[in-house]
C-alpha cells in the first residue's frame, strides 16, 4: 500500500482557554479540518501545547481508552473518581472511561502533550466500570542502540499501559544520519506523527523511492504482509523524533460512527 504523508495544512486545528492551549490534530472531529477522521481503532489524536499556564474544565467520557502522553511540562488531571494528579516529561496518564466519567485539566506554561483516543468493542467498554492510571518517564521501557536509538516503549509487551484496544506505541528518537527499522504485521495500519527534524520512510528491497516527510507532517502506512519499514534521519546533526502507533487496519467490531 501507498505511503501517505499528511502535513499540517491538511490537519485539524483547535484551542482551549481562549489560545492558551493549542492544537495541531492530525486525526480530529468532524469540522476541525482533519483530512483524516481516524485509522481503525484509532478514533482521535491531539498535539497540544501551551503558551502560559492554562485549563479545559470538567467536560465527559464514556467507553473510549484515551491517554495523554506528555512531552514537556507538566499536565495536571481531576476527575470524578477523586483523582488529583499531576504528571510531568514523559510520562503518562490513561482513563479507560467505561460507564462514564468527567474529568478536568490543566497545563503548565510551556507543556506539550498528546491526547490519543483508542476506540474499543463501545457496547462492552460502556459495562465495564471507569479507571485512571498514571506512569513516570521511568516506568517505561526504553533502549538505546550503539548507533544512536531510542525506543521507549509507551503501549505493547514490556510497558505498565495495556488497554483492551488492540494498539502498540512508541517514541522513538534517530540521531544524525541513523536508520530505524520498525516491523509490521499483515493487516495492520502505522501512523506516524513528526515532531522533531525530518526523514524518509522506505520498504527494504522495494523498487519504490523512499518517501520524504518534514517536522509536524502525519504518516500513514498499511500493509497487506507482513513489512519491515526502514525510517532514516535526513539530518547529519538534529535528531529525528517520531511518535508511532500502529494498530490492525480492520478490526471485528463496529466502530462508532464519525462524519
Amino acid at each position: 500500500m501507498q505511503t501517505m504523508v499528511y502535513t499540517p495544512a491538511t490537519q485539524g486545528r483547535g484551542e482551549f482557554d481562549g489560545g492558551k492551549i493549542k492544537e495541531q490534530k492530525p486525526i480530529g472531529f468532524s469540522g476541525e479540518g482533519s483530512v483524516i477522521k481516524r485509522v481503525g481503532p484509532l478514533f482521535y489524536w491531539a498535539w497540544a501545547t501551551s503558551s502560559t499556564e492554562a485549563g479545559i474544565g470538567l467536560h465527559p467520557h464514556q467507553g473510549f481508552e484515551i491517554l495523554t502522553y506528555v512531552v514537556e511540562g507538566n499536565a495536571f488531571h481531576g476527575d470524578t473518581l477523586g483523582t488529583d494528579s499531576t504528571v510531568g516529561a514523559g510520562g503518562a496518564q490513561v482513563m479507560q472511561t467505561g460507564s462514564g466519567v468527567s474529568h478536568q485539566e490543566r497545563l503548565s506554561a510551556g507543556s506539550e502533550l498528546f491526547q490519543i483516543w483508542f476506540e474499543p468493542e463501545l457496547t462492552e467498554a460502556i459495562r465495564r466500570k471507569p479507571t485512571y492510571r498514571q506512569y513516570a518517564h521511568k516506568d517505561f521501557p526504553q533502549e538505546t542502540s550503539t548507533d544512536g536509538i531510542t525506543v521507549k516503549t509507551v503501549i505493547g509487551p514490556g510497558a505498565p499501559v495495556q488497554l483492551v484496544t488492540d494498539s502498540e506505541m512508541w517514541d522513538v528518537e534517530i540521531s544524525g544520519g541513523a536508520r530505524y527499522v520498525q516491523k509490521v504485521p499483515a493487516g495492520y495500519t502505522l501512523t506516524a506523527l513528526v515532531i522533531r527534524g525530518e526523514g524518509a520512510l522506505a520498504e527494504p528491497g522495494a523498487s519504490k523511492e523512499p518517501v520524504p516527510f518534514r517536522h509536524k507532517d502525519f504518516i500513514i502506512k498499511a500493509v497487506e504482509a507482513d513489512t519491515e519499514l526502514e525510517i532514516t534521519n535526513s539530518s547529519d546533526q538534529d535528531a529525528l523524533r517520531l511518535i508511532i502507533i500502529k494498530v490492525p487496519s480492520k478490526v471485528s467490531y463496529p466502530l462508532y460512527p464519525k462524519r
